[in-house]
């Protein structure tokens, strides 16, 4: 039996990986997550990514182990999780009635090979109302997102259209993830 172990805490990334019926384990642990500034934001995602899934796979060296980060970008400035309420707000208002990326990257580590990928989606925000971000960070969601917003609750009515993997933007891009777990010999159940 082939063991799967998810490297991340992300409810999101865990709702995700269970719509693909796939048995699989949790595990996560704090790394430092900066990075180098002159790193692209492809790299950054998948230099995070990585450093998430090998802790994990040192300790499963025999496992399927996938680490995934997610990312903003925005006026050319990568955009984490808010500290506060004043950063989130000043995140939201920088995106409204604007257009930006979110790259993810993944990377899967397994006892013979590794691979690591991201992908890249354009988020195109509504005009935001001073209000409508109050009331958004008010929520408390946008605390443990990048960009301060969530597409798949409260923050999809900020959404105004999207051009790329939607799952990406939630922080897994399934698909793609699956097809690179096969081609390093994971055995789907189905």
């Amino acid at each position: 039996m082939q063991n799967l172990i998810l490297a991340s805490s992300s409810p999101r990334r865990k709702e995700l990986l269970e719509t693909l019926q796939l048995t699989f384990a949790i595990s996560s642990s704090e790394v430092d997550e900066s990075f180098d500034p002159s790193l692209s934001p492809e790299e950054v995602v998948m230099e995070l990514a990585e450093r998430k899934a090998q802790v994990i796979f040192t300790e499963n060296p025999d496992s399927f182990v996938i680490g995934s980060d997610t990312v903003v970008v925005a006026n050319n400035r990568i955009l984490g999780k808010p500290a506060d309420e004043a950063e989130a707000n000043s995140m939201l208002q920088s995106l409204s009635g604007r257009k930006h990326e979110v790259f993810t990257g993944v990377s899967i580590l397994s006892p013979t090979s590794s691979t690591r990928f991201f992908e890249k989606t354009e988020v195109w925000f509504w005009e935001l109302t001073d209000e409508e971000i109050r009331s958004y960070v008010k929520s408390g969601e946008p605390f443990d997102k990048a960009g301060a917003y969530g597409i798949q609750q409260l923050g999809s009515m900020l959404v105004k259209k999207i051009h790329g993997d939607y799952f990406a933007v939630v922080g897994l891009p399934v698909a793609r993830t699956v097809r690179e777990l096969q081609r390093l010999g994971y055995q789907l159940p189905y």
